[in-house]
């Protein structure tokens, strides 16, 4: 993405309109599908207390917090990498989100044999399964699923999602019909999806997913296709990330 202006962009991270989202000490960084999933999940109900599974370097975090600011919601963001914890500590402070408090945990662990509290729980889940290992454990840990198995994100946001809360999450579309599937059989069903497509001659890449406890009469389903055929991001990309990209006029 280019800037509307001609001052240079850092490059230890990623520079949204209203705050810089610091990556060079995350094993994970800001990516696509991170943007993507803060900027479209449905807060018409507004959450009072919102869970980021596997935070990192709090991207997701932060975009839910400029949404929210205007609200007395509280963001937990948590992570089992203290690099990735420090970090998005740092980049709360500095965009001064102050709803936002990071917290180095295993959500495996995370509030055991305590209430349900969480109107919304919000993931980009690791999805990799490991047949080649990464350059480093950190790395390792955030993209592959031994670290967290599906199975075991559902128990947790079953665990801690209140009764009419929503789980939305992020995932490549391929593999989005089986999650579909085991949320189903672990009583979480599909309310909404919005399954992306990089440009109008690709297959979809991407499924954006929210899940509640109660079965929906009508399940909102919409499509989104990130850029036209002369390359250039399309309009409803652009309307979809209007707040937080910083575009080409």
């Amino acid at each position: 993405m280019i800037a509307s202006h001609q001052t240079p962009l850092r490059k230890d991270g990623f520079t949204f309109k209203r705050f810089f989202v610091a990556h060079n000490k995350s094993p994970m960084k800001v990516t696509t599908d991170s943007c993507l999933l803060g900027a479209w999940v449905p807060i018409d109900v507004i959450p009072q207390k919102v869970l980021d599974i596997g935070t990192g370097c709090g991207v997701i975090a932060l975009m839910l917090a400029q949404r929210l600011e205007n609200t007395h919601c509280k963001i937990d963001a948590i992570d089992i990498d203290h690099h990735a914890i420090a970090q998005c500590n740092e980049n709360s402070k500095q965009a001064s989100f102050y709803s936002i408090c990071a917290k180095h945990a295993d959500i495996n662990q995370f509030r055991l044999n305590q209430p349900a509290c969480y109107d919304l729980i919000v993931s980009n889940p690791p999805y990799f399964e490991s047949a080649v290992d990464c350059r480093d454990i950190q790395r390792q840990l955030a993209r592959y699923t031994e670290s967290l198995n599906y199975q075991q994100l559902i128990n947790a946001v079953k665990r801690l999602l209140t009764p009419k809360g929503q789980f939305c999450l992020v995932l490549p579309y391929h593999l989005s019909n089986h999650f579909r599937f085991l949320c189903e059989s672990n009583f979480l069903y599909l309310t909404q999806v919005m399954n992306v497509r990089y440009s109008s001659k690709k297959d979809f890449s991407l499924a954006l997913m929210a899940f509640s406890l109660s079965r929906a009469d009508l399940i909102i389903e919409d499509q989104l296709c990130m850029r036209d055929d002369d390359g250039c991001y399309s309009q409803s990309f652009r309307q979809l990330l209007a707040d937080f990209y910083l575009f080409r006029k």
